[in-house]
């Protein structure tokens, strides 16, 4: 675990190199995700939003913006939020919605805005440090009983630099603990791809709801 004046200057360290892979890859990252089919995880969290739509969805770590198109399509009122200067251009040009530039780790957020959260290969990136800081930040911005969906590569509840990126590979109960200290409760989980070995399902997926 980080510590002290270290912790600050490693945090530092660990957006400023995680986002910069994002930008020098942009394009290629675009091209190499813009037809992944993740349409089971926004049903996923669409069909546990209680009320009546148009729902506000805020799309974490959108990327260039293939996500919010699709809520948007669907009629939902989306909000893109990318740490990346160019994967966040490339999502307001790709989708026409809104995308705020921000920092996982410096968020800044608005209260009880979002019906929900859509955390698709996003929150892996934050060290199990900050994990607590921002699930709770989330929780704050979602509306009462609003809804958060996740999807992270599982693992071994290993973390560390893969390359240029800071990755956190969660189990499925620490996932839960980590969750459910945040103030939710899990609703539903799943493994990706659907219909594979469970050793060939790399990414858990879990719907929570804000209480």
């Amino acid at each position: 675990m980080l510590r002290g004046m270290k912790r600050a200057e490693d945090l530092q360290e660990i957006s400023r190199t995680t986002l910069a892979h994002y930008e020098r890859h942009a394009e290629e990252f675009w091209q190499g995700t813009k037809d992944h089919d993740v349409s089971q995880n926004i049903e996923a969290l669409l069909r546990h939003i209680e009320g009546a739509p148009p729902f506000t969805i805020l799309d974490l770590g959108c990327g260039p913006g293939r996500d919010l198109k699709d809520f948007t399509r669907r009629g939902h009122i989306a909000i893109g939020l990318e740490g990346s200067y160019r994967l966040a251009e490339m999502a307001r040009a790709n989708s026409g919605c809104e995308v705020w530039e921000q920092d996982f780790l410096r968020l800044d957020l608005p209260r009880e805005k979002f019906d929900g959260v859509f955390a698709n290969a996003a929150l892996f990136h934050v060290p199990s440090a900050e994990l607590p800081r921002v699930l709770k930040e989330l929780h704050a911005a979602l509306k009462p009983r609003g809804v958060l969906f996740s999807s992270n590569p599982r693992g071994d509840n290993e973390e560390g630099w893969q390359g240029e990126r800071y990755c956190a590979f969660h189990d499925l109960e620490s996932w839960r603990r980590y969750m459910t200290g945040a103030g939710f409760v899990e609703l539903e989980h799943y493994y990706r791809p659907t219909g594979l070995p469970r050793d060939q399902q790399p990414w858990l997926a879990s719907v929570w709801r804000k209480v």
